[in-house]
């Protein structure tokens, strides 16, 4: 059995002041997290989660504290998640919580919209598998910036070049 990996790299640092507190809290569990100054590092030696194991408390906490800001990705999410929650009883203590329904690009160009010193973010991330697979090599990059968020993987980049010399 093959093991594929994502190993992912946000280039920019993100300042601390730039992002909400769920924000912070959200990116952080998607993410490794490494502060670095004022601002933080976020990387992923496997690939950027899908499935956080979050603590309740600090959840609603980080929402409460992230209300003043515009309406953001992170702050639908999660009220979304936790008002479906208590139609089935209460929550348990701490949550599993999907951020596949959404995509931690929508949670950055968030904090790129209110940023005074972030242009954009990217993120470089290599496919790897355990074993030599053809399909388990390769990577690919993201741009996100207030207005767009466009990526490209190197087997796209590959056939765009073959556009280019193919008869």
């Amino acid at each position: 059995m093959a093991d594929y990996f994502t190993p992912t790299v946000i280039q920019q640092t993100i300042p601390d002041a730039d992002m909400t507190p769920l924000e912070r809290l959200l990116l952080s569990h998607i993410f490794e997290a490494e502060r670095d100054g004022d601002s933080w590092y976020f990387f992923s030696e496997q690939g950027p989660a899908d499935m956080l194991y979050v603590e309740r408390a600090a959840l609603e906490l980080a929402l409460a504290a992230s209300e003043h800001a515009n309406e953001s990705a992170a702050n639908s999410f999660v009220r979304e998640y936790l008002s479906d929650g208590t139609s089935a009883g209460p929550l348990p203590s701490h949550l599993d919580l999907d951020v596949s329904t959404t995509s931690w690009e929508f949670i950055m160009q968030d904090v790129v919209k209110r940023s005074p010193t972030l242009n954009y973010v990217t993120a470089v991330s290599s496919f790897t598998c355990s074993r030599m697979r053809p399909d388990g090599f390769g990577g690919a990059v993201v741009l996100v910036s207030a207005d767009e968020i466009m990526g490209k993987s190197t087997n796209e980049i590959l056939e765009d070049f073959i556009e280019q010399v193919a008869p």
